[in-house]
């Protein structure tokens, strides 16, 4: 009810507008010819003048019609310059403050819900630094006012702010105008007020809100510096503390721009992706896969049988697959690419210098232009009672316990139903465990939209896993020379013997031991860094899990880039890290992929969308594989063919996202997906027919109709 006023209002004040032929009022011309007998009007009511001459001014700057250049030139004519500058100075603030607030009350949300992922960006922006950017385009009379006034109100900048900047913003330009209004007579146009060196002078103005914020900028490094001395000269133009994948992938690209890079790595290359996560957890999962086809052979006309699973063999290929890659990660491969590497633990005793313990008893300084912190993550160990004396796992201690095991530990326990923790559980249970999953929110993959939770949950029951949501782990407790742990549900507590107990609830930075606490270079979960990728010491950048704000491999390679060209040609130009497009995927069986927005954000930060879902039951390949189960959901901007999402739930999913990773990429849509020609038979197909689902549903029925009819016609 409040907008249709709204819009009623304006529109009749517009209305007022065209029918009192205000726009012919407002010329140069008729100020002249009107100018005795308004200064007439004001002499014998000064307070009633004033009082219609701000009326008019607002109402006119409110609605963005033309007429405030003549209107600001009359309140010099009329009032002169000191009364002329107040008057034409306030009012125009809240006229344009008025502008401002219809645009925000009635476009902002339809504006922000539809394109609120390509406005990210801005709006951070405009958080930060609108003030800066509003001031700039004030000084600047070339930018129509109007258009700022509508511009600024679908940003988030406040009303206060707007207000305030634009009192000082416009005034120096106001008073220009009604300077030469106090000499009317002598201007023949407008021209003859703003002329182009006029304009050039408030052109340079501009520039000097950045300035400024330049010379505030350089005050502040130099007092981020002051208590440091720096070095003459470096020895490395970088130092990397971390050989995962972020810190790989930074040093080869400093030593491919010829750099001088060093990279300290205090246990294994690598990192924990090839050690401890992707590498051997997949290499399990096959196997765990195998034996589950095995049981399964019956369903393709084969003999199914219990598979005979030597555990012992099944861990000895984890190691031979990690061995395999090994090489691709090693200190000879980076050091044959021109990277420094050293062996031990790194300590950033200065922003310009970094003192490392190698491994051979020696102590090395290094002087260094930048440095980026590459050291990755650890898992959580949740303050559970008894769980220190229990032998608990880790997904980082795992391997080396289970590659001592002959078979399968009989009963498992994980705690967690997150992406590590449904892994891990589907995989021991094909493997033969009796595993029970322990998670304390009421689905698993918690992040993901219910309907695929629901399929996680129905894959991990299918392979035996006790899943047991809304349970919260209380303690580990002795029995006998048993072990369990107490959990409590929605029907109480119950205990449950374990053979081995994971901890998967998640995994944190490592933010500690290498000298962040003595720089006091600040931490929040993460290392906190701008969206340069740099920590208040603008030659100290973070890449990776130790970095955030997500917990991927492709991620902290994505990031390296940012953070080796912004720590090694950042005074040249720098790059803001890009994660519009972050692809990720859980690795049980049916697989779950995803990319961009899932109903559940979607409808948490309002923005509008369309789901078009298409299930995999009746597809052919998936029907040839045996594969039926899941589908490909697509989250859409209502109307259009703009992906906003994408989730795919079933065999393959992580290799069938990579088209929707691109296509969202580079902003194609589904129509672009649906023309493009796929191989038959194959799973990628799903692709192409999930983007002919959306097509179907908006076919234009009318045209549809008026074919039909024209075909009607043809046959006679």
């Amino acid at each position: 009810m409040k907008r249709i006023v709204l819009i009623a209002g304006l529109a009749l004040a517009v209305a007022a507008f065209l029918h009192f032929d205000v726009g012919h009022m407002l010329t140069l011309a008729n100020l002249k010819a009107q100018q005795g007998a308004i200064e007439a009007y004001r002499d014998a009511a000064p307070l009633q003048a004033a009082g219609l001459f701000v009326l008019l001014y607002v109402a006119l700057t409110a609605i963005s019609f033309p007429g405030a250049a003549i209107l600001t030139l009359a309140a010099g004519a009329i009032f002169g310059l000191g009364v002329g500058l107040a008057l034409a100075s306030f009012a125009s603030t809240i006229g344009a403050t008025l502008s401002f607030l219809s645009s925000r009350y009635l476009f902002r949300d339809g504006v922000q819900g539809r394109f609120g992922e390509r406005l990210k960006a801005l709006n951070a922006g405009i958080e930060r630094d609108g003030a800066f950017y509003l001031f700039s385009l004030r000084l600047v009379p070339i930018f129509p006012f109007f258009m700022i006034n509508l511009a600024m109100g679908l940003t988030p900048i406040r009303a206060w702010t707007f207000f305030w900047v634009s009192q000082v913003g416009m005034l120096m330009g106001t008073a220009v105008y009604v300077n030469a209004g106090t000499r009317l007579a002598e201007i023949s146009s407008l021209k003859d007020v703003a002329s182009p060196t006029l304009l050039a002078s408030f052109a340079a103005l501009g520039l000097l809100p950045w300035a400024g914020k330049a010379i505030m900028g350089m005050i502040k490094r130099r007092r981020v510096y002051a208590r440091f001395t720096r070095p003459r000269r470096y020895d490395r133009n970088m130092v990397v503390i971390g050989a995962g994948a972020a810190g790989l992938v930074t040093s080869i690209i400093g030593a491919t721009v010829k750099a001088r890079v060093t990279l300290v790595e205090a246990h294994k290359m690598g990192g924990d992706c090839l050690n401890y996560g992707c590498v051997p957890s997949k290499a399990l999962i096959k196997s765990a896969r195998v034996a589950d086809q095995i049981r399964r052979a019956g369903a393709f006309g084969l003999a199914a049988s219990e598979p005979h699973v030597d555990f012992r063999a099944v861990m000895a290929r984890v190691r031979s697959v990690i061995t395999a890659i090994e090489p691709h990660d090693s200190v000879e491969r980076y050091t044959g690419l021109g990277v420094d590497v050293v062996a031990g633990y790194a300590k950033i005793v200065d922003p310009w210098t970094v003192e490392i313990a190698r491994v051979d008893g020696t102590v090395q300084r290094l002087t260094t232009r930048s440095i980026v912190i590459a050291a990755g993550a650890e898992p959580i160990v949740p303050p559970l009672p008894g769980l220190e004396q229990s032998g608990y796992l880790t997904s980082d201690t795992l391997w080396d316990a289970f590659a001592q095991l002959d078979r399968v530990p009989g009963r498992v326990v994980v705690l967690g139903g997150g992406a590590i923790g449904c892994e891990l559980a589907q995989a021991l249970a094909r493997l033969g465990g009796k595993v029970t999953q322990v998670e304390m929110a009421d689905r698993v993959l918690a992040s993901e939209d219910d309907d695929v939770s629901a399929h996680a949950r129905a894959a991990l029951e299918h392979s035996g896993v006790e899943v047991l949501t809304d349970h919260t782990a209380l303690r580990i407790e002795p029995d006998g020379l048993d072990k369990r742990i107490v959990v409590a549900g929605p029907e109480g507590e119950r205990a449950i013997g374990f053979d081995a107990l994971i901890v998967a609830v998640g995994r944190k930075a490592r933010l500690t031991g290498y000298g962040l606490e003595d720089l006091g270079i600040a931490t929040d979960r993460t290392v906190l860094t701008d969206e340069y990728l740099a920590t208040e010491f603008p030659n100290i950048f973070a890449a990776g899990d130790v970095a955030g704000p997500f917990q991927f491999t492709h991620t902290a390679s994505h990031q390296a880039w940012y953070a080796a060209v912004n720590a090694l040609f950042g005074q040249f130009r720098k790059f803001k890290a890009d994660y519009r497009v972050i692809p990720r995927t859980t690795y049980i069986d049916p697989e779950v992929a995803r990319v961009g927005l899932n109903e559940r954000e979607a409808q948490a930060q309002g923005i509008p969308h369309e789901v078009t879902t298409y299930h995999l039951d009746h597809f052919e390949r998936a029907i040839m594989e045996g594969a039926t189960t899941g589908f490909v959901k697509v989250l859409s901007v209502p109307g259009k063919d703009r992906i906003l999402g994408v989730t795919i739930v079933g065999e393959h999913a992580g290799e069938l996202l990579g088209e929707y990773v691109l296509a969202m990429k580079h902003g194609l849509g589904l129509k672009k997906v649906m023309g493009t020609i796929h191989a038959y038979p194959t799973m990628i197909e799903a692709n192409k027919f999930a983007a002919g689902e959306w097509r179907r549903a908006h076919a234009p029925q009318g045209l549809l109709a008026l074919v039909e009819r024209y075909h009607t016609w043809r046959r006679g």
